[in-house]
């Protein structure tokens, strides 16, 4: 399982031209899922997620987690985070979990966020989807299990 977590100021997802997730101050997270990924990948990552600690306490130090600055997450399902570019100039996706695998962690992954007291949005698994945001920092952090 990986994740790309950007610290952000606003982020939304829209599909079909309609807002699915929209959030302001938190994290916009990209979620790969691979064939080997179980609930125990996923409740790791939650617990690491939901207590990381980036965000500006009042000394200016990234000091601060999700919970402590109440913020949200905007969870977007991102299979091509499994790209393989070795062979060629196109990625080859074998290494991306079938759909019916993936959406299943996907979203068991969401609800743990939400268990955890974190408001949670979502984009639409396997939909072409619209993500736009503000990077606040920029600070991106790749995070896997």
């Amino acid at each position: 399982m990986k994740l790309v977590v950007q610290r952000v100021k606003n982020a939304k997802v829209e599909v079909e031209g309609k807002i699915t997730g929209k959030i302001e101050q938190g994290f916009l997270v990209l979620l790969g899922i691979t064939h080997s990924d179980t609930k125990e990948e996923a409740d790791y990552l939650v617990k690491k997620l939901c207590n990381l600690r980036v965000f500006t306490d009042e000394k200016g130090k990234m000091n601060l987690s999700l919970k402590q600055i109440e913020g949200k997450l905007l969870i977007v399902s991102q299979f091509t985070l499994y790209a393989d570019c070795t062979n060629g100039n196109r990625p080859s996706f074998t290494e991306a979990a079938k759909p019916e695998q993936a959406n299943e962690l996907y979203e068991y992954f969401c609800q743990s966020c939400q268990e955890k007291g974190i408001q949670v949005e979502k984009g639409i698994f396997g939909a072409d989807m619209k993500v736009s945001l503000l990077n606040d920092g920029p600070v991106t952090i790749i995070m896997e299990k």
